[in-house]
């Protein structure tokens, strides 16, 4: 089944739908599945605005002061403005740096603009602070599988895995992150940990990623367990990732394009499949400039030596 189909990696995105041959019954998913993307909280925006006025006050000490813009930063955060939070997030290490779950937050900022060498320092001084803090071990993980360090983002994840075997996220980012230096390895160990997959939703997306079940019944599963349009968004942001990742990984990438881009188009700004997915189409334009700036010195090469074979 084919739910993409892109004209060259130019990526005008043609969506089409999803037919089966078998029966009338079969014939779904003519368009892909969507919520109403998330729209800004209000509640969070006058968060914003109440802290705002209070920063302005005077007589605030340092520690509280500090707190307010972590706050702040982080309401600006869930609201997509990551910039913002990055200033609140500095001006709160600023005032009092002993904070390893501001850290964490500004790690992952830097994680998400690519600048790697500072995300690894912000998880370092995070983890340094508070050595149990699994989000940083998850997101330094992350970084360095971004940052293209495989052994170190293989040995994070697995001690980040460890601590809770059955959390289906976890299985899935070692597996991503190991079928870099083993693929099949990789593979095998996921399939085992399926094999003890309790009910949690999370596992469908292994499923998904392992091929047990169809995009169609993946689909099926979203929609029926998600009566809340802001649950239907936050699962339909985690299938699309996953399901982008696997035709990455298959080789796909015009599949995965379309996938990535409907995974932020759910506005789910606090999940990391939303942060991620940016870096994840930022790779595939690379990996697909490289391929034309290759084809354009072939063809270069090619026609310097019909014009020296023509010469003789």
């Amino acid at each position: 089944m084919k739910w993409f189909r892109i004209l060259g990696l130019g990526l005008v995105v043609a969506v089409t739908g999803c037919a089966s041959n078998s029966s009338k019954d079969d014939l779904q998913w003519l368009n892909p599945p969507m919520a109403v993307p998330l729209q800004a909280n209000v509640q969070y925006e006058v968060q914003v605005a109440r802290l705002t006025q209070l920063l302005q006050r005077s007589d605030l000490e340092n520690d509280v002061r500090a707190k307010m813009h972590f706050e702040r930063g982080s309401y600006y955060n869930s609201l997509g403005l990551r910039d913002l939070a990055q200033l609140d997030f500095n001006q709160s290490l600023q005032l009092n740096p002993a904070q390893s779950v501001v850290f964490n937050q500004v790690g992952q900022y830097f994680t998400q603009i690519g600048d790697f060498d500072s995300a690894y320092e912000a998880f370092d001084s995070s983890l340094e602070l508070d050595a149990a803090n699994s989000y940083a071990l998850r997101n330094r993980s992350i970084a360095l599988y971004y940052g293209d360090r495989f052994p170190l983002a293989i040995e994070g994840m697995t001690s980040y895995y460890n601590e809770a075997p059955s959390d289906p996220y976890r299985a899935l980012w070692l597996y991503i992150i190991s079928r870099e230096v083993g693929p099949m390895d990789a593979g095998i160990a996921l399939e085992k940990r399926y094999q003890s997959a309790n009910n949690e939703w999370g596992w469908i997306l292994v499923a998904l990623m392992l091929d047990k079940v169809t995009e169609e019944q993946a689909f099926k599963a979203v929609l029926a367990s998600s009566r809340d349009n802001n649950v239907l968004a936050e699962r339909l942001t985690e299938v699309y990732f996953y399901l982008a990742k696997r035709h990455q990984i298959d080789g796909d990438y015009p599949a995965a394009v379309s996938l990535y881009k409907l995974a932020i188009a759910q506005n789910v700004y606090d999940y990391a499949e939303h942060k991620y997915a940016f870096l994840e189409l930022t790779k595939i334009f690379e990996i697909a400039r490289a391929q034309q700036v290759e084809k354009e010195k072939q063809k270069l090469a090619e026609e310097a030596k019909l014009q020296s074979d023509s010469a003789e």
